[in-house]
């Protein structure tokens, strides 16, 4: 493998390049009209425009991108996270062309693809599952009828979804049809699939997942857990690993059950394995996703593995290079996303230039990035700018260090969620870690952070005024 082209941008497809340019591999970048001046552009060793800035005109172009990679000989085609990197027509195409694709078989990305298509392929594992329908529903009174016989509070997911969309609780009856309807519309516009399926809602729960990587050879791994339970809208914001919660003895079970959901796939490559996991230490299956996470680098520091490197050495062919008894937990990092989006209101994304952009530093602190001081953020794709993670022997020194990564991260021009980052990891719940998906429900509110804020304003003043006397005293002195 000489060449790999990777089907993304902004700090994934940097991620990727790293790795590669580690390995000695070179790398072809694919960008938009409107990441002409985009860092993975300038970062690669080869870049080609594929089309227009919406993302249905460049970014989810399969075809187009095959024919760039043949174009430069490409032997390879790393897909990152988002756009193409779980839809199995385009994993087959790249297969088609003798262009490996780094990720799994196009028929485990089906399987897992279609939630319901993956309950049915881990039910024969004698894996727990949340009580639900195991069939896609589009009419509405078959819903509400299976909606009552599960019992109220229920969750309405789409089948073909992810990242949130398409995903509703219902808490009572009489809010049933309102939030079917909009389930199924969010589905259609973000899916082109209406169909849903319906599963009761497990309250005061938490979500916990566990990275797998498994080789051509039969060996499937797990690299332990990682707690997402910090979320706005369904989707993590905070990540950490490990969880505070598991005890070796679950953290073993989970971690069986997630070689075992691979393997109902054939899985091959890295890929996640989502659980949730209640008050009760019961942990129930949710769902498989087939591709690199998000926040795959907190798994990188407590294992000392490079996950990209794996999935680049398994699409070689290679096995891989220790077992599971050589995997260890060494200390704990926090990962939180830096997205431009207002936490003030409603999490809505903040576009603009971003005139100050200071990314922090140290030994302790890694920095995912994909934008720099000057650059335009695109309205037409994930507000994120970069992942902020941070490592420390202890839970409590990895939370330390991140406040103070937060507090030296400098941007300004676009709002971002670096103070609603700081809000989570100085509360008492997330420190002590007695938290769940709720936490943001519960805790936070834009009015609680704006006077956290106006607080710390006041301290800082004060701390410059008084240091602006002390220089005072000094100017003052007489000369001897």
């Amino acid at each position: 493998m000489k060449k790999i082209l990777v089907a993304n941008r902004g700090e994934i497809a940097i991620r990727v390049m790293k790795t590669a340019q580690k390995m000695g591999i070179k790398t072809v970048a694919v960008y938009s009209t409107a990441d002409r001046n985009a860092l993975h552009v300038k970062f690669a060793d080869e870049a080609v425009c594929i089309g227009e800035a919406p993302s249905s005109q460049s970014y989810l172009l399969g075809s187009k991108i095959i024919e760039v990679a043949k174009a430069l000989n490409v032997d390879a085609i790393h897909p990152g996270y988002g756009f193409l990197s779980e839809n199995s027509e385009f994993a087959e195409e790249a297969e088609r062309n003798n262009i490996i694709f780094i990720g799994p078989k196009s028929k485990a990305i089906e399987i897992m693809g279609s939630k319901l298509a993956a309950k049915e392929a881990v039910s024969h594992y004698n894996i727990p599952m949340v009580p639900g329908v195991d069939h896609a529903i589009i009419d509405i009174d078959e819903a509400k009828r299976t909606a009552t016989s599960i019992g109220f509070p229920i969750l309405i997911k789409a089948s073909a979804g992810g990242g949130g969309k398409g995903m509703r609780v219902v808490e009572k009856e009489q809010d049933f049809v309102s939030q079917m309807n909009r389930a199924i519309s969010e589905a259609v516009a973000a899916f082109g699939d209406g169909s849903v399926f319906i599963e009761k809602y497990v309250a005061s729960s938490r979500h916990i997942e566990i990275q797998i990587i498994a080789d051509s050879h039969g060996n499937v791994l797990y690299l332990f857990e990682r707690e997402c339970s910090i979320q706005r809208r369904h989707q993590k914001v905070v990540e950490e690993a490990p969880s505070s919660v598991l005890t070796p003895e679950i953290r073993k079970k989970m971690g069986e059950a997630a070689v075992m959901v691979a393997k109902s796939c054939d899985y091959l490559g890295a890929g996640t394995v989502e659980f949730l996991y209640d008050e009760n230490d019961n942990f129930y299956f949710l769902e498989m996703n087939t591709r690199l996470q998000v926040e795959h680098p907190v798994s990188e520091l407590i294992t000392g593995v490079d996950l990209v490197e794996l999935q680049i050495r398994v699409a070689r062919g290679e096995a891989l290079p220790f077992k599971q008894e050589d995997l260890n937990i060494n200390g704990h990092a926090m990962e939180l996303r830096v997205y431009a989006e207002d936490p003030m209101n409603d999490f809505l994304p903040s576009v603009g230039r971003l005139d100050v952009y200071q990314i922090p530093y140290g030994e302790s602190i890694r920095v995912d990035n994909g934008f720099e001081q000057g650059m335009d953020i695109p309205i037409y794709y994930d507000p994120m700018l970069s992942k902020l993670i941070t490592y420390g022997k202890t839970r409590e020194e990895a939370i330390q260090v991140m406040l103070q990564a937060i507090d030296d991260y400098k941007v300004e021009g676009v709002q971002t969620t670096l103070p609603f980052g700081k809000f989570v990891f100085e509360h008492e719940a997330f420190r002590s870690g007695k938290f769940d998906t709720n936490f943001v429900k519960k805790y936070y509110s834009p009015e609680i952070l704006k006077t956290q804020m106006a607080e710390e304003a006041q301290i800082a003043a004060f701390v410059a005024l008084k240091q602006y006397f002390e220089d005072q005293k000094i100017v003052r002195l007489p000369i001897q």
